[in-house]
């Protein structure tokens, strides 16, 4: 299958594009590198994997691109409510419109999968489930584009969404802004960390899951499509202080307080079922120790605050 993938130098997609490698697939990789990553080094010497740089919100450059895809994986966005408050523009022609164009340009045979993100449930009921049915209520700019975006998708003949929890773990294109990468982070580093709102929940699942559940998209495309699907850890869907308590465990010198004042500017709350992509036969590999586990190796090695997204 010949696959484009926008943003795929990305802390995903240095992931996802030589796993899809792997399995055979020609892969072509649109990324502007706005971070001055040096990923996808090691996919170079593969004769299916092509480079293109340049910006997926540049119809000359994405229109060529498209028309030779059989599926296309819109990875390119600007990630996470801090980076897409500082440019609110550019979070919308990245996140919202350039998703859209590649939906006009994409030809009804063609295939997209899209990961979003399940911040669109906002705020949820007390210890009531969200569903990929519940009412999306995204609270940041992030979430609204991220919506959009998913909705040009899932009208799109060949469409399929993945709502993905809170993602970990390591990646060539690290993020160490990511809530779990973030606590370990400082767990290992600082030994401590001040918690805001720390009864805020939500959901997490590790990269290489969200991986594993792109290749069984793929492979279950004809049956999944149409749809949006939860992609998380059932039995991750913890408060920050209870993650935080999870990071003791393995480091039993970490210390964390919760600040009587002040407020996490991300309000997000809420807790997920997993059920309707459990149903089609996936079933995540990763859990939170094991990915805490690897952060704590990777972070004997990293040491440096720019594999943060702000």
């Amino acid at each position: 299958m010949k696959i484009l993938i926008t943003g795929g130098a990305g802390y995903i997609g240095a992931v996802l594009t030589p796993a899809l490698l792997a399995q055979g697939h020609e892969v072509t990789v649109l990324d502007n590198f706005y971070f001055n990553q040096p990923t996808l080094l090691d996919c170079c010497h593969d004769e299916k994997f092509r480079i293109v740089r340049g910006d997926c919100r540049e119809e000359s450059v994405v229109k060529p691109l498209v028309a030779k895809a059989d599926l296309i994986i819109p990875l390119a966005a600007l990630v996470g409510v801090p980076i897409c408050n500082t440019d609110q523009i550019a979070t919308k022609t990245t996140n919202q419109d350039a998703v859209e164009m590649l939906c006009r340009l994409a030809g009804p045979s063609q295939w997209i999968i899209m990961p979003v993100t399940n911040s669109g449930y906002g705020v949820g009921e007390k210890d009531k489930f969200c569903t990929e049915d519940s009412p999306l209520k995204p609270l940041s700019t992030y979430g609204v584009t991220k919506v959009k975006a998913e909705e040009a998708v899932l009208r799109h003949a060949n469409g399929l969404s993945f709502r993905l929890a809170t993602v970990f773990g390591l990646s060539p294109r690290m993020r160490l802004d990511l809530l779990v990468n973030d606590f370990v982070y400082r767990a290992v580093h600082d030994r401590a960390v001040v918690i805001f709102e720390g009864h805020f929940k939500r959901n997490f699942i590790h990269i290489r899951d969200v991986v594993r559940a792109f290749l069984h998209g793929i492979a279950n495309f004809e049956k999944m499509k149409g749809r949006a699907y939860n992609v998380g850890l059932d039995d991750a869907n913890l408060s920050k202080l209870e993650l935080c308590a999870v990071i003791q465990k393995h480091l039993p010198k970490f210390v964390y307080l919760e600040a009587p004042i002040g407020e996490d500017p991300d309000k997000r709350d809420y807790i997920v079922s997993n059920a309707r992509i459990a149903g089609t036969g996936f079933k995540p590999e990763w859990g939170l120790d094991r990915g805490i586990t690897e952060l704590i190796k990777g972070y004997t090695i990293l040491r440096n605050s720019i594999y943060s997204n702000v």
